[in-house]
């Protein structure tokens, strides 16, 4: 009996091993309408499988993927495309730096009738393994569940970083990662549980970060690639419903300072502490010898909120000594080109600066209009990426550890919710097609009623780490404890 089931396995291996693919009878005009719109995208050679769906009249659908050498086709009934890993990890790795042909045909009156094939191209480069981003309603001024999630990109795996049901349902924000360092990370808490919870290497602590040098608590982050400061900006925020942009966020009065973490100590120097301007969201160098942030001329608000426009800066800075130079250097002057600038983002490497663009103002994410712009720092030129920017709201955005990859939020599907898009960049800093973050089910997005705010590459996942708070809540102090549950 085993001798017969083993002979039957062979046969079916053999069967399988010889069988041809379908035969394209004839061909159709146009392209297929896919979802997402993988068509002609660049991707890294360790993502997960790019799902997606034919939009017809859910008649069967075949789709055939090549490299020229290897290939496999799918059928499906309803137009769904799902791609087993193992056939989709061996066909990236067999074409790493070359490109994949994909063909989809539909059956009409039970025949194969192709359109024209699309090709999705493989770059030699890898992105890193995990995004982390926070999962929030969109709202304007209520929210209640939220968290932060690591996506692994070379499946479709989630976990949860920290959710706010653990700590009475607070806000959680601008988590911030040290070079793309999972065991160096940070981020917000506000409400009745306020304060920074800082994760550095074995040390986890809650920061207190209000100071009376400080007009506010800590505000946006990012860490100096030593690890030993983190540039945070200070704000006096306001948001107020707007009949263009939904909601508008601004500031009435903002500075830029660097905490010194070993120290505990803040540093800064007038030219940034000046209340006749408006400076945040601050960044470093790779080097870690230059500090850029955005500045506007302080003015009444917000009367003056359609004409604010800030502009790139920077500032020289030693972390031998935690000081800085004393001359500001403008990199986009918003006073001779009227876009205002947010969210500086140095690539690795040092060569590019990737920004984003709107007509005014520090808050781009309800802005149509705002998009994403390059800037070489060897020639202080800047271009938008036409290819990576759309019709709706393109903003926040960063840099993968080896400078190939970018990151960013865009609502250029239905105008409302953020979804993350990935572009490869090439050395030259020209930016490729960007892709949809890939989900298992092709309708993923369209079910989910959250938006994907502050996309972060990550190189590792984050570890298990406890933090014990304890916080006056009425009139109770009660003990909180975080714990990050990677398994």
């Amino acid at each position: 009996m085993k001798a017969i089931q083993f002979c039957l396995f062979i046969a079916l291996i053999v069967l399988g091993a010889c069988s041809e693919e379908r035969q394209i009878s004839g061909h159709l005009d146009g392209m297929p309408e896919l979802f997402p719109d993988y068509a002609e995208v660049t991707i890294p050679y360790n993502i997960a499988p790019l799902n997606f769906a034919v939009r017809s009249d859910r008649e069967p659908v075949l789709a055939q993927f090549s490299d020229g050498n290897l290939s496999f086709e799918i059928e499906s009934q309803d137009g769904e495309i799902q791609i087993p890993a193992k056939k989709w990890n061996r066909l990236l790795s067999a074409a790493k730096g070359k490109s994949i042909e994909i063909t989809i045909a539909q059956k009409q009156q039970g025949k194969w009738m192709a359109y024209a094939p699309f090709t999705i191209h493989v770059a030699d480069q890898p992105v890193d393994p995990y995004i982390a981003y926070r999962l929030i309603e969109p709202g304007y001024a209520l929210w209640n569940q939220m968290g932060i999630y690591l996506r692994n990109l070379q499946s479709f795996d989630e976990t949860a970083v920290y959710e706010n049901k653990i700590t009475n349902y607070n806000c959680v924000n601008c988590h911030s990662f040290c070079m793309q360092n999972p065991d160096r990370m940070l981020f917000h808490m506000r409400a009745k549980l306020d304060g920074t919870v800082l994760i550095n290497d074995d040390r986890a602590e809650l920061l207190d970060t209000k100071t009376d040098q400080t007009i506010s608590a800590l505000v946006y982050p990012y860490w100096h690639p030593s690890g030993k400061y983190v540039a945070f900006s200070v704000n006096k925020t306001t948001q107020q419903l707007h009949p263009t942009n939904r909601t508008e966020v601004y500031d009435t009065a903002s500075d830029v300072v660097v905490y010194d973490i070993e120290k505990h100590t803040i540093l800064s120097v007038p030219a940034i502490l000046s209340k006749n301007s408006f400076e945040t969201f601050p960044s470093f160098s790779p080097d870690g010898r230059t500090l850029f942030f955005c500045s506007a001329p302080a003015c009444s608000m917000p009367d003056s909120i359609n004409t604010l426009r800030y502009s790139l800066c920077s500032l020289s800075f030693n972390p031998e000594t935690g000081t800085f130079g004393e001359k500001i250097d403008t990199l986009y002057n918003a006073r001779i080109n009227p876009k205002s600038v947010s969210f500086p983002r140095v690539s690795p490497n040092g060569k590019f600066l990737l920004c984003t663009l709107s007509d005014y103002g520090t808050f781009p994410i309800w802005h149509k209009e705002a998009d994403l712009y390059l800037i070489d720092l060897q020639t202080k030129t800047g271009v938008y990426p036409e290819v990576a920017n759309s019709d709706d709201t393109d903003s926040y955005h960063s840099w993968s550890s080896n400078s190939h990859w970018v990151v960013f939020s865009s609502r250029r599907l239905d105008g409302l919710y953020t979804r993350p898009f990935i572009a490869y960049v090439d050395k030259d800093g020209n930016i490729a097609k960007p892709f949809l973050l890939p989900q298992k089910d092709t309708g993923y997005y369209d079910l989910l009623m959250k938006s994907y705010n502050i996309p972060e590459f990550v190189t590792g996942k984050v570890r298990n780490h406890s933090v014990e708070i304890r916080k006056m809540v009425g009139q109770e102090r009660i003990p909180v404890r975080f714990t990050w549950s990677n398994p």
